[in-house]
């Protein structure tokens, strides 16, 4: 049997690996179109490769996906994030968990990873070819014909697994509409937001710990640290929220109002007797030297500004209006967005080769025998924390199967 793995990142070498495994006289061959392999796996997590999250349930791990986490939890039940923690641990990779449950190799280097599955490869037979990028599929006579940019004469394989990540265009994914497959619009997910006419990116490198974070005019919202960056603001709070709401915020062509409640205090009758207490306990002392939420001392002193309170004034001279305020301050700022950045190489899609195509038990597609998918391919998309990569690795066990 011969079986081709189009594309040589995650899930391209996870689905080849378990193929091989469970074919060992198949001949399978990686085809990747640029120079180098596993690069997001060399980038990933500040170059540390978040390979997985330690979250205890299934029900849990589901929760991560805005997009195919329904879909993904039949499928976690045959591989899931502690599978690929023994995975990785019985291939001589020790791993280690942090406090946030983000799981990285004990060397903190994602060589150590690459190291891994490039070892695998050689040690089962797996061949790797580079500059290999494929133009289309077609059924032949039972076979699959894969067409590349360098080859006259198509190739015929068995089995195909379709692993090349997320597009962030359309016609990156035409080949495969062309099969049949119904293809979800990508657009971007997990972004960062600019905020260039905002005076609170002069607070560049502050962060708060917990905060809840919304954007006006919908129901999106997010729990977590934020941080204020020089083009506006990032942390997982934002990104959460990105990735809950790419699509929204994608047709709203990313020019909306967010909103931060730095409190972490959704009740806001709470908020405004918590700095009643304040300004009765410690009525002599300055509004600046008595920081509410243990909030940073540059943010206080920006927001006291903002609510147009003097710096001089004492908690007792702020009176109810000086109060409410506050109280508006700290559960409802709200800022301009006007644009997104993204990680460029760690760039992630929301959208692609739609689930209704695929019969996920199998991974293979419901409109062409013997083409299988794993990956961000996959309309599959998660919040930052390792589950990204999880999604590849369990898309990319059952694929291997090739049942």
């Amino acid at each position: 049997m011969k079986i081709a793995i189009i594309g040589g990142g995650a899930a391209g070498f996870f689905s080849a690996i378990r193929a091989k495994e469970n074919y060992p006289s198949a001949e399978v061959m990686i085809f990747e179109k640029s120079r180098k392999c596993l690069s997001k796996v060399e980038i990933s997590g500040g170059g540390r490769c978040n390979v997985t999250n330690a979250c205890e349930t299934i029900d849990e791990l589901c929760l991560a996906y805005p997009r195919g986490g329904r879909s993904l939890k039949k499928a976690f039940f045959n591989f899931n994030n502690h599978d690929t923690i023994k995975w990785f641990e019985s291939r001589g990779v020790p791993l280690m968990i942090q406090d946030d449950n983000r799981v990285f190799p004990q060397s903190q280097n994602s060589q150590t990873i690459i190291d891994c599955f490039l070892g695998e490869t050689h040690r089962l037979g797996i061949e790797i070819k580079f500059g290999m990028e494929t133009k289309a599929i077609e059924n032949v006579d039972g076979m699959l014909a894969l067409s590349f940019n360098k080859e006259q004469e198509p190739k015929l394989f068995d089995k195909v697994i379709v692993t090349t990540g997320g597009s962030p265009f359309r016609s990156g994914l035409e080949w495969l509409e062309r099969l049949g497959h119904k293809i979800e619009n990508p657009v971007p997910s997990l972004f960062t937001f600019k905020m260039p006419n905002e005076s609170i990116t002069q607070l560049t490198g502050i962060a708060v710990e917990n905060t809840i974070v919304s954007i006006q005019g919908t129901k999106l919202k997010a729990e977590g640290s934020l941080l204020i960056t020089h083009f506006g603001m990032s942390g997982p709070a934002i990104l959460k929220l990105s990735s809950f709401g790419a699509r929204v915020l994608s047709e709203m062509n990313y020019k909306f109002k967010v909103q931060i409640n730095w409190a972490n205090e959704p009740n806001n009758d709470r908020v405004m007797d918590y700095l009643k207490i304040i300004a009765n306990e410690h009525s002599g002392k300055l509004l600046t030297n008595f920081r509410p939420y243990d909030l940073p001392a540059r943010l206080w002193q920006y927001l006291l500004e903002r609510s147009e309170l003097s710096l001089s004034k004492t908690w007792a001279e702020l009176g109810k209006k000086g109060l409410n305020k506050l109280t508006n301050i700290l559960t409802n700022d709200e800022h301009s967005v006007t644009d997104k950045t993204t990680f460029k190489e760690e760039f992630v899609t929301c959208g692609g080769v739609s689930l209704q195509s695929i019969d996920m038990n199998t991974m293979q597609s419901k409109v062409c025998k013997y083409l299988y998918f794993a990956g961000e391919i996959l309309d599959i998309d998660a919040i930052t924390g390792g589950y990204n990569f999880q999604a590849a690795w369990t898309t990319g066990f059952i694929a291997g199967k090739l049942n």
